[in-house]
């Protein structure tokens, strides 16, 4: 079993990379990706550890893209090459992106009676913190009583505090893989759409714009979404790409290699495709 979608403490994860790389090892995972949010460094500060342990390691990344005029992430996985180094100055630009957000969020928060500090929330542990660990600091300070409260009221895209960042286009953020030396996936397809139809068809246009994979496993999926999404992809010739898209305590009901709706079993056929991709 493998697992090519978490996140560390150097995004919105809570685990710092080691502690990753050891429970994936400690758990008998064949390989692992690091997929941190517009940024390598939990990858990078992994790789000792996971050689150590031999465990395959993969490097990663999740960048957040706008398409259609709604925010879509699009997975990033370097299973050659590194990254190169002009694909991590442009990630410069987008942490600055997400530094601004939680600023201007944190306002509107208070705004509305909420009183946290940005300092709370980057005191949190992590170098690139996002909006479950604002809910999760409202939790703490008893302004909610659940990560569904704190977005369904506050931090969701139809909530009144909702604060969108300055994305990148779809296209540019995939074009940015490849020539950084990445292979490009759409990650939790579902959220696109409730509409399969919709889904399919927004698929496509993204593959004309350079997309080369769709998770066809995550914690989202039933056994039916996931023979749905590797249908697109043999239809589309697009890649399988699959994981629990686990960020620790942050999102406690999705576990390392496994998801909501049970055991994920991404095979390890999935990582030897995408590198003889």
């Amino acid at each position: 079993m493998i697992d090519l979608h978490t996140h560390t403490r150097e995004s919105d994860g809570t685990l710092t990379p080691q502690e990753l790389v050891s429970a994936a090892a400690q758990m008998e995972l064949e390989a692992l990706a690091i997929t941190d949010h517009d940024t390598f460094a939990g990858y990078d500060q992994g790789v000792a550890c996971a050689r150590d342990l031999g465990l395959d390691l993969v490097c990663g990344i999740e960048l957040s893209t706008s398409f259609r005029g709604r925010s879509v992430h699009v997975l990033g996985y370097f299973l050659k090459d590194g990254p190169s180094e002009d694909l991590r100055r442009w990630l410069v630009s987008l942490q600055d992106s997400r530094h601004q957000r939680n600023r201007r969020l944190v306002d509107k928060l208070r705004s509305k009676g909420i009183e946290i500090t940005l300092e709370e929330v980057y005191q949190r542990g992590s170098k690139l913190p996002g909006r479950p660990h604002l809910a999760a600091l409202m939790i703490e300070k008893g302004y909610v009583t659940s990560f569904r409260q704190a977005f369904d009221e506050y931090l969701g895209e139809s909530s009144v505090c909702y604060t969108p960042r300055e994305d990148p286009a779809f296209r540019e953020g995939v074009q940015r893989i490849i020539a950084g030396s990445g292979l490009p996936s759409l990650p939790h397809p579902g959220r696109i759409s409730s509409d399969r139809r919709i889904i399919e068809e927004y698929v496509d246009e993204m593959r004309l714009a350079g997309l080369r994979g769709i998770e066809a496993y995550h914690s989202d999926h039933s056994p039916s979404d996931t023979c749905f999404y590797e249908s697109i992809a043999q239809r589309l010739r697009l890649l399988v790409t699959g994981g629990s898209d686990f960020h620790g305590a942050t999102k406690p009901h999705v576990q390392l290699g496994t998801g909501i709706k049970g055991a994920l079993d991404v095979p390890r056929s999935v990582l030897d495709d995408l590198r003889r991709g």
